[in-house]
């Protein structure tokens, strides 16, 4: 039972919490393929300035060492969601089953980040690559550990409708303004550049960053008292048996379908962002930050409207927007020119699909865990979200498996500047495709007959 009231206020806390892991994320899906993979030239000298240490040859299925190591570490973060899940929706600690993990785990979080541009610098390749492969697994596990427990609680304090799309629209802001930070990077360490040198000029940024993050990560752990506001029991399913039944719901699989196949997409355009905008619009990967914050401020613009019109004209109608509207920027990316204005046609284009589907998907999920709590009398938003990130990052995972594969021939020596940029422009044809497919499966989605249910069983409930 509630024991004091949820408000605007303890929410926009709450979600400063995102920014900081977004912000982490961001660094590492943003940059780590960026500068451990790819050629350098005249003009974005810093491009692969680690890819001699590790292996980049095939060594897999024509899987890269890089893309063999993101893909299982996004299985194996996929896989121990519903285990942190389960684990959280069953705890029992003093501090309530959320706050605790978060407030554990953002400092080793943080580190392992610094980490996965420090340490894999040895003179031995082989040792490179083990230590790739152990931090990136570790760097995923550690992300699962603050993100499971922390989504949980956006259904947890959403307890009215209004609260779910308020948070969800807090949470997307914050997310979007940690992974446009995140674009920094370069102009970071192009600051600190003279007094420290190349290499290690990203290093420092990414430490000054992520230290960032961690303060982030740490304000809602210590300024939300959970068991204050919230009295839920603990779950007594266990993690996997609770990650069937939530699977069995069927309006929640409806949901996941077009889910996998949207993030799919929106992996393969985000890893090849950097490569999109520096090798076909070939702009210099300093301008990253900028047309990234151009899409940002303008996504946010747009945060007061999705708000409002989410309620009138539903998130299911909306959603469908959004995915068909990002069709269009992958189809744009597909078919751009050199120059820098192509970059700003994708930064504002983007930032329509960018407000819809940085909002509504969570508020979405949000009501399915909270119609499942009122049918069964059972709490288990950790694993409902839990289920949502374990099918999502499956998707994930095959995204940058597939970019990487796709992608490999542009490493290879000899390869022309047209070859190298056609393999780019494949992805995002592939994204494009796979978008429709998403915005064609949201339909079978009953979010009227969902919000029906709620209504009557809560007014069962009084």
């Amino acid at each position: 039972m509630q024991k004091k009231p949820i408000t605007n206020k303890l929410l926009w806390i709450f979600a400063v919490g995102q920014f900081g892991w977004s912000l982490l994320a961001g660094i590492v899906s943003n940059w780590m393929v960026y500068y451990y993979t790819g050629t350098p030239n005249e003009q974005n000298p810093m491009t692969g300035i680690f890819a001699s240490g590790i292996t980049q040859d095939h060594i897999f299925l024509k899987l890269t060492l890089f893309g063999l190591v993101l893909a299982v570490g996004r299985i194996f973060d996929a896989i121990t969601d519903p285990l942190i899940a389960g684990w959280s929706d069953r705890a029992k600690f003093k501090g309530g089953r959320r706050i605790p993990f978060m407030k554990a785990i953002a400092i080793p979080f943080a580190l392992l980040t610094i980490g996965l541009f420090t340490l894999p610098q040895t003179a031995s390749i082989a040792v490179n690559d083990t230590v790739v492969f152990v931090l990136m697994i570790s760097f995923y596990l550690f992300m699962t550990i603050y993100c499971t427990p922390y989504n949980a609680l956006i259904a947890e304090l959403g307890d009215t409708q209004e609260h779910r799309i308020n948070v969800s629209t807090y949470i997307s802001f914050t997310y979007i303004a940690g992974l446009s930070i995140s674009y920094m990077l370069p102009n970071v360490a192009g600051m600190i550049q003279g007094a420290v040198g190349a290499e290690n000029s990203i290093r420092f940024a990414v430490a000054i960053m992520s230290t960032i993050a961690c303060i982030a990560m740490l304000i809602p752990s210590f300024y939300i008292k959970e068991r204050d506001y919230l009295d839920a029991k603990p779950s007594e399913t266990k993690a996997f048996a609770s990650l069937l039944k939530t699977f069995q719901n069927g309006m929640f699989r409806r949901f996941v379908y077009s889910d996998v196949i949207y993030f799919f997409a929106l992996t393969l355009f985000q890893t090849g962002l950097a490569f999109y905008e520096t090798k076909l619009m070939k702009i210099e990967d300093t301008w990253t930050f900028v047309l990234t914050a151009t899409m940002t401020f303008l996504s946010v613009c747009q945060y007061p409207i999705v708000n409002k019109l989410a309620p009138k004209l539903g998130k299911k109608k909306m959603i469908i927007t959004g995915f068909f509207a990002y069709s269009a920027v992958f189809l744009i990316t597909f078919l751009c020119g050199e120059g820098l204005v192509w970059g700003f046609i994708v930064a504002v284009c983007a930032s329509v699909p960018m407000a819809i589907l940085g909002i509504l998907p969570q508020a979405c999920v949000a009501d399915v865990a909270e119609l499942s709590r009122l049918e069964t009398g059972e709490d288990r938003s950790g694993m409902f979200f839990a289920a949502r990130t374990f099918a999502f990052k499956m998707g994930q995972a095959i995204a940058l498996a597939v970019f990487t594969s796709m992608t490999a021939i542009a490493n290879v020596p000899g390869t022309t500047e047209a070859v190298a940029a056609a393999a780019y422009r494949r992805t995002a044809l592939v994204a494009f495709i796979c978008c429709v497919i998403g915005a064609c499966l949201f339909f079978l989605f009953k979010e009227k007959e969902i919000l029906a249910k709620i209504e009557k069983l809560k007014g069962e409930e009084k």
